[in-house]
């Protein structure tokens, strides 16, 4: 397929119907960029994007309820029942990018042509001029032969990759992700450019990395691929220096390689379905690199939680993703044996959390994987799987899960709500971790009480509410 070749498509009615809307304007419009690449590799599109020569404010006139919030001339036609929502970008041309992310001013107008030759690289520069819209029927637009760099598995930049490299640094990511995706080679021209600027990854924003770094890690590629060629052209010592820092630091593992391969083996084993589970994989070991000694790796799960949040306070993760990371990291060197008692148990998920046993146990499984190491046959992970799941189904755990509450201890007790409370509430959910029989209000009542009464724990528990109080304060 080439310039100007005949391609029939099936079209949503949600995105023929922005066309036509267009058209009636005696606007031209072509579907542009991913959508086409899909198509021409045989992929129903996820994302439709369509370009203009219709300015913006028609555009927003024209669809009603339309969005149009930006400087970018890009209008958000949203979905409706007959399908997805349609991105709508006027044609225009763009001024410099000083800050290697936005161009410094754009204007409206041009061509397609024109427009296609801002774009990335050239599997993304294509468009679909529609010919008879209600058949389906249009040709395509390829001026940087987009479509024979897809049959010939290649990515490269449109036009001077250094050029195009240097108007947005991201675009040096993106490479790796889209290589990766579409199982593509890199041009040697545009490899040398990644190569040449990959130190000005650096400027980019935390978030705009994270983006990326997640897409690759909710890929049906495997992430190593991409993080292995992130290292090949220098972009990972600048963006994961944690991460590329493991390379050479030695382990004795059944599978060859070193801590780096390790991780993202475990990475690789790890659910697609789950980015966050992945980053956690990939990261889990971080604190091997600052703890190696005498072969050995202590606390590296305290060294790597450390690092792990470092590292996703950099990407700005949300709270909720660096409390789940780091926390798996942290736990991810249990040593279950079957001569835990029921009680060890509850207490291993008190420490570690109802919420984050599955994905422990899914990085545990992952870490084997990636070290060709076996669990035994007895008391190993599927057996305390068993336990965990009797834990969870019928033992209290937490303080929500006790039979009274700080208001029954208060009316019980004739104390006043505060820190000593919260004390006795404290050690109940202790003791029925050790007995989960002693979850009765009567009972749990009756402990309560009898800690008040006797002077040395009754003081010890008055002394620690004040010392919380104080701390408080």
């Amino acid at each position: 397929m080439r310039d100007g070749a005949p391609l029939a498509i099936q079209l949503p009615a949600s995105v023929a119907a922005v066309l036509a809307g267009l058209a009636e304007m005696n606007a031209e419009a072509a579907m542009v960029g991913g959508c086409v690449r899909d198509l021409v590799r045989g992929e129903q599109p996820v994302d439709w994007d369509v370009a203009t020569s219709a300015p913006p404010e028609a555009v927003a006139e024209r669809f009603p309820g339309a969005a149009w919030q930006n400087a970018f001339g890009t209008v958000t036609v949203l979905a409706n029942d007959d399908g997805p929502s349609v991105e709508v970008t006027t044609y225009r041309v763009e001024g410099g990018y000083r800050d290697r992310r936005r161009p410094d001013h754009v204007r409206w107008g041009g061509s397609l042509v024109e427009d296609l030759a801002r774009r990335d690289f050239t599997i993304n520069a294509m468009a679909w001029l529609p010919t008879d819209l209600a058949a389906g029927q249009g040709r395509l637009v390829d001026p940087h032969g987009g479509a024979a760099d897809l049959a010939a598995g290649m990515l490269r930049a449109v036009g001077d990759p250094d050029a195009r490299l240097e108007e947005d640094a991201l675009r040096l990511v993106r490479a790796v992700r889209f290589a990766t995706r579409f199982d593509l080679r890199l041009d040697p021209a545009t490899e040398a450019a990644i190569e040449r600027h990959a130190g000005a990854t650096a400027g980019l924003s935390g978030e705009r990395v994270r983006d990326e770094l997640l897409r690759i890690l909710a890929g049906s590629a495997p992430p190593s691929r991409a993080l292995l060629l992130m290292e090949r052209l220098g972009l990972l010592a600048v963006l994961l220096p944690e991460l590329a820092a493991l390379r050479g630091v030695p382990q004795a593992k059944a599978l060859p390689g070193d801590a780096l391969d390790h991780s993202l083996r475990a990475a690789d084993a790890l659910p697609a379905d789950d980015h966050v589970l992945r980053l956690a994989g990939l990261l889990h070991d971080l604190g091997k690199a600052t703890t190696l000694g005498d072969g050995h790796f202590i606390g590296h799960e305290r060294d790597g939680a450390a690092l792990a949040e470092a590292v996703m306070r950099r990407l700005r993760s949300p709270r909720a993703e660096i409390a789940r990371v780091t926390r798996l990291v942290r736990h991810h060197m249990f040593a279950y044996t079957q001569a835990w008692t029921d009680a060890a148990v509850r207490r291993f998920v008190k420490r570690v959390g109802r919420d984050l046993v599955d994905g422990l146990f899914a990085l545990r499984e992952a870490d084997n994987v990636a070290s060709g190491a076996r669990e035994p046959t007895r008391g190993g992970l599927p057996e305390l799987r068993v336990r965990v799941a009797r834990v969870l189904a019928d033992d209290p755990l937490e303080a929500g899960q006790l039979a009274v509450d700080g208001h029954d201890l208060t009316e019980a007790l004739g104390i006043e709500p505060g820190p000593l409370v919260g004390n006795l509430l404290d050690r109940l959910v202790e003791a029925v971790l050790d007995d989960p029989t002693l979850n009765r209000r009567e009972r749990l009542v009756e402990l309560a009480r009898g800690w008040m009464s006797e002077p040395v724990a009754g003081d010890r528990t008055h002394r620690q509410a004040r010392d919380k109080a104080g701390a408080s304060g």
